[in-house]
């Protein structure tokens, strides 16, 4: 994907941040305890949206500021964090102070960046020794009836467990890689909204989000046969690297 198209897509989540904390998964303790590094104090995350990440890195007592170019997002996590400093601003350039931080993670976000930029902007606000996290949640589509529902919403970001991200810079070593799986409890109806909340979806016109939802309802209710009151066990993968500052 190029720039301009990168910027497209990621320019779907600017507004929407209700509806994205309400729906989006968060993230399970086992892949946060792995990426936090004994000892650290205070973190940045970038790409943070509402908050998903950040609210985990504060349950582990980090005092942490939270950057994201959406204030629609960013008015979300305040709601519900007061205490998070945030600032609006980019992975590529966050105004942050040089050496500044133990920890900078970018959940769900790091394919909407520069990744070369972004992982130089990373290694100048870290101080030696601290830790670059990249983390993703993605449907565990090697389960048949989740692959094909991840057609059906049109769910791109899909990697292998051990791809690895495009670029992290040469300012990082040692980039190791941590898999979780994990389930996430949802109704039928949930899973319409969780479509409702991909970049595909956001950038559709209306013809093309109405056969999303039928082919999704026709999916669930007569194919899988499920009942609207059904609780499903959505599967999921988390994907971490994480990298040390020289």
């Amino acid at each position: 994907m190029d720039d301009e198209r990168r910027r497209e897509f990621g320019r779907s989540f600017e507004q929407g941040g209700e509806h994205y904390e309400r729906i989006r998964p968060g993230y399970p303790d086992d892949a946060v305890d792995w990426l936090v590094p004994d000892g650290a104090r205070d973190a940045v995350d970038l790409g943070a949206g509402t908050g998903k990440y950040t609210e985990q890195l504060l349950r582990r007592g980090l005092q942490v500021t939270a950057v994201d170019p959406s204030a629609d997002m960013l008015a979300q996590l305040q709601q519900k964090h007061p205490e998070v400093r945030v600032l609006l601003g980019t992975a590529e350039q966050t105004g942050l102070a040089d050496a500044s931080f133990d920890l900078v993670t970018v959940a769900q976000a790091w394919h909407w960046v520069d990744a070369a930029a972004a992982s130089t902007e990373a290694a100048r606000i870290l101080r030696p020794g601290g830790v670059l996290g990249l983390v993703w949640n993605q449907l565990d589509v090697s389960i048949p009836w989740v692959h094909r529902l991840s057609r059906i919403m049109h769910a791109g970001d899909v990697y292998k467990p051990h791809s690895r991200p495009d670029v992290v810079g040469d300012e990082f070593t040692g980039l190791e890689n941590h898999l979780t799986r994990w389930t996430d409890p949802l109704q039928p109806a949930d899973l319409m909204e969780l479509a409702k909340s991909r970049s595909y979806y956001l950038r559709a016109n209306e013809q093309t989000r109405a056969k999303v939802l039928a082919n999704l309802d026709w999916y669930l209710h007569e194919h899988l046969g499920h009942d609207p009151s059904a609780v499903l066990q959505l599967p999921y993968l988390t994907l971490s690297w994480r990298a040390f500052r020289r």
